[in-house]
């Protein structure tokens, strides 16, 4: 399947997608390089593009992230996130026991990176800084979460809601980290933005 009909299938009908998902056969990289990498790179190469090119604006005050900064950042931020959905996949497998699932770590990966697709696509508004508030709408991904959960670790369908509000709890713990150390990693003097 195209990664074009992948994205499609996953955000428009992910209730028949998942089962799909679940047949197919996949390793870490065949994942990663046919479907994470290129998602991924969405974000840090739109909100390079938004926050150093185009630049924002606060109260009246225009600014631009300096491009050496912007491009630090989107490497960093976009390394961080290949990292934090492989140690997620490794979450959501050694969760999945605790609420009647089966470990598999090639069945938790698929689910760490298709329900993570509407998070990247909509990391397309950070192109332009007034739209970033759109990327909210990648909070479809929690949905996407809670139908892929059961149906690749073989959670009952009873125990759905709880396994994906815990596995949420770890993931929001996580991205708090690694956006923590990216910023430290970006921007060490603490001033992230160019004079206007």
């Amino acid at each position: 399947m195209s990664l074009v009909d992948r994205v499609k299938g996953i955000l428009m009908a992910p209730r028949k997608e998942w089962p799909v998902i679940e047949a197919e056969s996949a390793t870490t990289a065949s994942i990663f390089t046919g479907y994470i990498i290129p998602l991924a790179a969405i974000p840090a190469i739109a909100g390079f593009i938004g926050w150093s090119l185009i630049g924002g604006s606060v109260l009246g005050v225009s600014f631009r992230v300096p491009i050496s900064t912007g491009i630090t950042g989107g490497v960093v931020r976009y390394v961080l996130s290949l990292v934090a959905c492989y140690v997620l996949a490794l979450i959501i497998d050694a969760l999945a026991p605790s609420f009647g699932g089966t470990k598999n770590s090639i069945q938790a990966l698929k689910v760490a990176a298709y329900s993570s697709t509407a998070a990247w696509v909509a990391g397309i508004f950070s192109i332009i800084p007034a739209l970033s508030v759109l990327g909210l709408l990648g909070l479809y991904s929690l949905y996407l979460l809670y139908l892929g959960l059961p149906v690749l670790m073989k959670a009952p369908q009873e125990k759905a809601v709880g396994y994906t509000v815990v596995v949420i709890i770890c993931a929001i713990v996580l991205f708090f980290v690694v956006g923590v150390i990216a910023n430290r990693f970006v921007f060490p003097s603490g001033s992230p933005f160019a004079t206007p």
